[in-house]
């Protein structure tokens, strides 16, 4: 089991940057696959990023490649979300998620397949 905390949340200015992090519990937070999702008022939630257990492959939504980059420091049991360029439309509620791998590759990008979660934390980008 694992339990995930987000931080780094904030008001940020569009074309400017702003870094999550996700901090986890438990020594085996190299096990797990990890994603980044976002729910924006009114929307349903949606994936953002991920990345597998090894930190070898990562995964973005089409609309965010390019100027969102995800991370893992395994040692330091942290998942990161750099945000560049940030553009209004991405003001959302940003989650930390994790499945275990069962030591498959297998990623996947749907919420409902993820066990664990964070809290959130709010993004909010200005013009």
């Amino acid at each position: 089991q694992v339990q995930v905390v987000e931080s780094g949340g904030g008001l940020a200015q569009a074309g400017g940057s702003l870094r999550l992090s996700c901090a986890a519990s438990g020594r085996t937070f190299g096990s797990y696959h990890m994603a980044w999702f976002r729910q924006a008022p009114g929307k349903d939630r949606e994936f953002v990023a991920g990345v597998r257990w090894s930190g070898g492959t990562t995964y973005y939504a089409d609309s965010l490649k390019g100027r969102f980059t995800i991370s893992r420091d395994n040692a330091k049991n942290t998942l990161y979300l750099q945000m560049n360029s940030p553009k209004p439309e991405d003001t959302a509620v940003y989650y930390c998620a994790a499945r275990h791998s069962d030591g498959s590759m297998w990623f996947t990008r749907v919420d409902g397949d993820y066990d664990y979660w964070g809290q959130g934390t709010q993004v909010t980008v200005s013009s």
